[in-house]
């Protein structure tokens, strides 16, 4: 912090100005301000004088929070001889403020956990603390709220202590579990009704089973458990101790999942949970909406558990299938929100039988599926007196979209076909209402797919008839049955004498604002597995195209349509393509030429985004069977439209959205037409790079690593794409090497190395020759850092596939070449490399990145294991081996058991698994 430490009336002030300034712009500064000062040297001793003055509440929590974020984030700050004194003060900060405010003691409970954690001399930390607490009944509350979240702060991701510090623990708070319990029980039945302390106990008796350490037999016959649904049986419970028991019990469920070696306690909460169906009903008669939900919880995370049972043994010991019941009556609930909650356990059912495919047992769970369905048909009903169309994008929209998603996984159950029957049968057979008649439409819509649609009647029949639905029929309907059909479209296929009807009832909902969008997707849907069948309706297609914003379509809609009709277009013979092409995009381009002309004349910059993006669709989707030697129909349409592209181009080039859209668009004429389009080469790369030197958009790097890949391997290209290439990386560079420039720039990172990968590909030894290559390797090596999904995989891609060209002997004339190359490469930057990759993996990456740094380790290997081994040992020489608490993070054998581990891999995932391991120890 610049101008030294400030002093205590001044942060007092900004504390205040945070909390108080009426003007936004002070809270802000005052925001800047405490932020640096908490991650400044000074914020250890300030937040202890805070605490200390004891203020106020503002004051106190900014202390608090503070130290727990230093403790968390910068613990290495403090000499290990100030670790004692900082415990003593924080434990005497919890005992002066527990009165001023819970939050307070929460944030110093944290503090006070995440230094027992990482300060390896406290020993026993747990005895010590009841031991000079447990007496005092005051001092109880924050007592207990250490406890809860000592276990919680264990597989903290801000604390990195190291699985070897992390076993440690878990071992001293599992020896320790019986005493916090015994404690827990003497709490509860001292306090009486005091409602708040058993809250208290039941939220750390629950942060105890999630860790996984309390004794079985202990708890199976502990005086807890029974107080535990005590407090769930009785009605007059209150809402908030009722979610506390509730969370305790699902906590203690999810705790038991591997049932065999928990038995006893298996056994407890099994029938301690089957003895509150008759709470749930009391909750239910109540409409005690929040209590049925923590009922509905709770019988799910039953059902989770014993889920392996249920289906090895159902009916017998607990295998019972009461469990299932459960969830069943909770389906009968008139709220969905209730029968939402077991989801996941009915999908994971689903999955498992699946799994196993035996129809005998298919047949035991068939019956629980089929009352399933039927309450979810119900659920899904509108209201009656609902005008309009479903709405998508409400919660209740979103609750049928899940729904449909579990009917799909669940339906083999049940059989598909058996399930449509049924539900056609009861619009058939009865007179339901419009909103049964609606919901039932929606579940067979949500089956459809999954029918075998050869010579099947009923389907045919279904189709006649929906085709058939006057117009007088409620909206919401006629937006279904459209769905439905679209769903349909196999059956289509097949029965192409449906073909005609079907367009012309979708004809009629296009036509109509609220159903035009769904009739465009069904029409979308049918072009896309009719394509055949609708190239004789394609002059139809294409007079909707030319009048597209004469419907009322959503933006995606009507991009679907046009993607419908460019599938249909590729299967027309080649000579009438060109000439349907040009007019496909016609519209679009005579838009675009009107935006440029309105703009030059105006000044003023109108947004060309949806016309490239309807430009972009149909150039991706228009993909005919060109033989060898026949010129690609698109080819002059795509030369036609360049001036309006490249000028709309320029017009915005310094609007990154825009741009991004205009590389899209070109990204797909590229690849639509191939080598058809090296006319284009030479101004769309001059345009590029000219436009990039002074807006860097990461898109042209993008659409540069699509041209490679079209023509890197043209001879006559190579020198023209590498040109291309140091006129990108120059101001790519300049960016990247900003403070923080990888961090903020990501895309950038992403694209570049997309660009360098696919010059690796399509011409190594043209890269591996030239000047800039070992500046992108350099770039590399620092970019395998950065914690961004998308540009670490980039990144990680490049240098595997770089040294790759190395290792492979594909029997091209360079492979001699590119060895030598890369052996320099890899005498120049391996031991960098490789000592960056290790401490990466160690402090930096997620560890869903590991696989990727493996392969790079892998290749490095394989190209030159003795030299490899070394400069792995000389990596983790440079590994700190011990915390800042004083604990030990990794020993000599676990550090040579690694090296053995990843030099005597003999595939990839060798290595993988034991980098995972050994990463373990650093997070």
């Amino acid at each position: 912090m610049e101008g030294g430490k400030p002093s205590l009336p001044l942060v007092y002030q900004a504390v205040q100005a945070l909390y108080h300034d009426p003007d936004p712009a002070g809270k802000e500064r005052a925001s800047v301000w405490l932020g640096e000062l908490q991650r400044s040297m000074y914020a250890w001793e300030i937040s202890d004088q805070l605490l200390q003055l004891k203020q106020d509440v503002e004051s106190c929590y900014f202390a608090a929070q503070t130290m727990k974020m230093k403790i968390q984030t910068s613990f290495y700050e403090l000499p290990p001889e100030t670790h004692t004194s900082l415990r003593d003060s924080l434990l005497s900060h919890i005992q002066n403020l527990k009165d001023l405010s819970p939050i307070i003691v929460t944030q110093l409970a944290l503090a006070i956990a995440d230094l027992a954690l990482q300060m390896a001399s406290w020993k026993g930390c747990v005895h010590t603390l009841i031991e000079k607490y447990s007496n005092d009944v005051s001092s109880m509350p924050f007592l207990i709220e250490i406890l809860t979240v000592l276990p919680e702060e264990v597989h903290s991701r801000s604390l990195r202590i190291g699985a070897n510090r992390r076993t440690e623990i878990i071992e001293d708070l599992a020896y320790y579990s019986t005493t916090v319990v015994t404690l827990l029980v003497s709490c509860a039945e001292k306090s009486g009704h005091d409602e708040k302390m058993f809250i208290k106990v039941f939220r750390c008796l629950g942060s105890w089973f999630n860790l996984g350490v309390l004794d079985n037999n202990f708890m199976a016959s502990n005086q807890l458990l029974m107080i535990l649904f005590q407090v769930l049986q009785r009605d007059e419970t209150s809402t908030n101790l009722h979610e506390a028991a509730s969370d305790c019990v699902c906590s203690a469920l999810y705790a038991i999942e591997n049932v065999a070696i928990h038995m006893p306690l298996a056994m407890q909460l099994f029938q301690g949970v089957l003895s509150l169906e008759t709470a749930y009903h009391m909750a239910v008669a109540r409409e005690d909406l929040d209590k049925v939900l923590n009922y509905c919880r709770i019988f799910t995370e039953l059902c989770e558990t014993f889920l392996e049972m249920t289906v090895r043994t159902p009916g017998q010991g607990m295998g019972d299938l009461r469990t299932l019941e459960l969830l069943l009556i909770c389906a009968g609930h008139p709220q969905y929100e209730v029968v939402e909650i077991s989801f996941n356990f009915w999908y994971r059912l689903g999955e498992h039988l699946y799994k196993m495919n035996d129809p005998a047992l298919h047949r035991v769970f068939k019956p629980y599926i089929q009352r399933l369905l039927h309450s979810l048909a119900r659920h899904c009903q509108l209201d009656p007196d609902h005008e309009g169309v479903p709405e998508d994008t409400d919660d209740f929209g979103e609750f049928r979209m899940r729904v449909s998603d579990l009917v799909k996984d669940v339906i083999f159950l049940v059989g598909s076909m058996e399930c449509f029957s049924q539900l056609y049968s009861t619009l058939k057979e009865g007179n339901p209402p419009w909103e049964v008649t609606e919901a039932v439409l929606f579940i067979m819509a949500s089956i459809a797919k999954s029918i075998d649609p050869e010579n099947n009647p009923t389907l045919t029949e279904v189709l006649e008839q929906i085709v058939l639905l006057p117009e007088t029929v409620h909206l919401a309907v006629r937006y279904t049955s459209i769905e439905l059909v679209g769903e349909m479209s196999e059956v289509i296929d097949r029965n192409p004498c449906m073909l005609d009807p079907v367009l012309n009832f979708l004809m009629k909902g296009l036509r109509e604002k609220p159903l035009a969008s769904v009739a465009a997707k069904a029409i979308h849907n049918i072009c896309s597995v009719c394509r055949d069948h609708m190239a004789q309706h394609f002059q139809g297609l294409l007079d909707i195209a030319r009048s597209l914003d004469s419907f009322a379509l959503s933006t995606d809609a009507a991009v679907g349509l046009l993607k419908g009709t460019a599938l249909v277009l590729a299967r027309l013979p080649l000579e009438k393509i060109a000439e349907c092409l040009n007019d496909l995009c016609a519209v679009q381009v005579m838009a675009l030429r009107k935006l440029l002309a309105q703009d030059s004349s105006t000044g003023k910059s109108s947004d060309p985004t949806v016309w490239l993006d309807r430009l972009a669709v149909i150039f991706r989707h228009t993909n005919p069977i060109v033989e060898n030697g026949q010129t690609h129909p698109c080819q002059k349409v795509i030369q036609e439209i360049w001036p309006v592209l490249s000028e709309t181009l320029n017009a915005h080039r310094n609007d990154n959205r825009i741009v991004e859209r205009c590389c899209r668009c070109l990204r797909f004429a590229v690849r639509c037409v191939g080598k058809g389009s090296a006319s284009l080469l030479q101004p769309l790369v001059t345009q590029m790079v000219s436009v990039y030197q002074v807006y860097p958009h990461s898109c042209f790097l993008y659409l540069g690593s699509i041209l490679v890949d079209e023509y890197g391997m043209e001879e006559g290209c190579r020198q023209g794409l590498l040109d291309m290439l140091q006129a990108l990386c120059m101001p790519t560079f300049q960016l990247l090497e900003q403070p923080n420039g990888l961090r903020n720039h990501p895309d950038t990172v992403d694209d570049l190395f997309r660009l360098a990968t696919r010059f690796v590909q399509r011409s190594p030894v043209t890269l591996l020759n030239s000047s800039i290559v070992i500046h992108i390797i350099q770039c590399a090596i620092a970019a395998t850092t950065l914690d961004h999904r998308d540009a670490n995989c980039s990144v990680m891609k490049f240098i595997r596939d770089l040294i790759h060209t190395g290792v492979t002997n594909d029997h091209e004339d360079d492979f001699e070449m590119r060895k030598r190359l890369i052996g320099q490469a890899m005498e120049q930057h391996g031991q960098q490399l490789v000592t960056q990759l290790i401490n990466t993996c160690c402090f930096c990456l997620p560890p869903y990145t590991l696989p990727d740094v493996a392969e790079v380790l892998w290749e490095i290997m394989v190209f030159d294991r003795p030299t490899f081994c070394r400069w792995l040992e000389t990596a983790l020489k440079g590994l700190p081996k011990e915390t800042a608490g004083g604990a030990v993070t990794v020993t000599h054998k676990q550090l040579t058991d690694f090296h053995k581990q990843v030099t005597s891999a003999e595939e990839c995932k060798q290595v993988c698994w034991a980098i995972r391991e050994f990463t373990r120890l650093y997070r």
